[in-house]
């Protein structure tokens, strides 16, 4: 990484938080070999020292006889890990490379950077990490065959940042750099494939196989498909989009127990949220050959991703273990809020079921990765029960087709200042589609925006 130069960058990195690439310490303790050897046997990272988790700056009173102390555990890493020292006001920053020869360990054992956590390794790791080594990890290649200004979107950056809530102090670049996306080679920037993945507005033509193609098919079989949808925006687009679809297609049932009705999904969103961003995070990205697929049938929904677990990680220590495939791209979601925190995705998605009712998940972990939600089926006519469920107890099997625009004019009749980002939210659908429909419902002669973006308000013409 390269020395910070200027108060404004310092403040990035600070608001920014640890990640793959960077590690908050208060003060020098038993755990700096630890970190030290789990940047080494990653990427290289820096040790913020004299920052507490809380991003609080706290600072440290820096010596020779401190240096020599970090460079004496440094040294006695097995092989030594290389490391150089930056001052920045307060704080002593450790450079620590990338290793030449790994796996390195210290007294503790081996460890490797997984996010924003430094994570022992096992043995069966130990053995496919020294089997892979030398493998260059796919989210870190350099596309120095692409023009970065031909591809970067300066507005999924700032929507990023926003999600991350990250406040823009930087240029585009510097920021980049940074969030570990952007590198300099003889002076000319370049994106990696994470950040061609997260920032790019053109991902298909450079990344086509990173496309989210998702299914609904009649049955129980892949004979008739009634919707067909594939997404290849950036990243983070691809899974909002997905999220669309399965609300689309998956039956609702409605809970009444205030004046506004509260709308569950048959299958919990935080399940199928966590499962799809898992299948975007950890799939295979290598294997060209085939897209992450996301199927509907009548008896279950299947999210299937390209390549089976990490070497590593065994099928008894799925779930409560992580082993990140793409780490700057975990870490990045990590940023962003998308990933709680590292290796609990599945957990939660088990909770998520429980608590709502749902059977268990199933899993096939060979070839590819594929996760499978159970839908309840009624004996008789084989199709989704859909509960309506009121407080006095009544219950209706009801099927619910509101489309978007529908909602959209509701939405406005009750409160004609709503921004469509607040509508968005109130009806449960990405802001994209609902700036479609209502560009839509515009053009249709339906509603009409009078007066500014930020003070205007809406009218629906032909309606009650």
């Amino acid at each position: 990484m390269n020395k910070i130069k200027s108060r404004k960058e310092f403040d990035f990195i600070v608001k920014s938080g640890e990640g793959y690439t960077a590690e908050f310490k208060e003060n020098i303790n038993s755990d700096l070999a630890k970190e030290m050897v789990a940047f080494a046997n990653a990427s290289g990272g820096r040790i913020f020292v004299g920052i507490n988790d809380k991003k609080e700056i706290t600072g440290i009173t820096v010596s020779n006889s401190l240096l020599s102390q970090i460079q004496d555990v440094a040294t006695n890493c097995d092989p030594a890990v290389t490391i150089e020292f930056e001052q920045f006001d307060k704080i002593l920053i450790i450079h620590v490379k990338e290793g030449v020869n790994k796996p390195h360990r210290c007294n503790k054992g081996f460890y490797i950077r997984n996010g924003a956590n430094s994570q022992k390794m096992t043995t069966s790791e130990i053995t496919a990490f020294i089997q892979t080594e030398g493998k260059v990890r796919f989210d870190e290649v350099l596309r120095d065959d692409i023009d970065v200004n031909k591809v970067l979107d300066p507005k999924l950056l700032n929507r990023y940042l926003q999600l991350s809530q990250i406040t823009k102090t930087l240029d585009d670049y510097s920021t980049l750099e940074n969030l570990g996306v952007l590198s300099f080679k003889n002076k000319i920037p370049f994106l990696n494939n994470a950040g061609l993945l997260f920032f790019s507005n053109t991902v298909s033509p450079h990344l086509f196989f990173a496309t989210i193609t998702c299914a609904l098919y009649k049955g129980k079989q892949k004979v008739t498909v009634l919707d067909r949808k594939d997404f290849s925006a950036d990243i983070i687009s691809n899974i909002e989009d997905t999220m669309v679809f399965l609300k689309k297609h998956l039956n609702l049932r409605y809970e009444i127990k205030t004046l506004r009705r509260k709308e569950i999904l048959e299958i919990p969103e935080v399940a199928l949220r966590e499962a799809v961003i898992n299948a975007a995070c950890h799939r295979d990205y290598y294997e060209k050959g085939a897209n992450i697929m996301v199927e509907i049938f009548d008896d279950r929904v299947q999210i299937t991703n390209p390549g089976g677990l990490p070497k590593g990680l065994t099928k008894e220590k799925f779930g409560t273990l992580s082993v990140s495939r793409n780490p700057i791209i975990s870490s990045l979601f990590h940023r962003a809020n998308y990933i709680e925190k590292m290796g609990t995705g599945i957990y939660r998605i088990r909770e998520a079921l429980k608590e709502a009712g749902n059977p268990e998940p199933e899993f096939d972990c060979d070839q590819f990765f594929t996760l499978i939600f159970k839908r309840e089926m009624e004996e008789t006519t084989g199709k989704t029960t859909v509960e309506t469920t009121v407080e006095t107890t009544v219950k209706t099997t009801v099927k619910t087709t509101v489309k978007t625009g529908d909602m959209i004019v509701e939405k406005i009749k009750e409160n004609p200042s709503l921004s469509l980002a607040e509508i968005a939210e109130m009806i449960n659908k990405s802001l994209r589609a609902v700036e479609r429909a209502s560009l839509k419902l515009v053009k249709e002669g339906k509603i009409k925006h009078v007066g500014s973006k930020k003070g205007g308000h809406w009218e629906v013409i032909n309606g009650d």
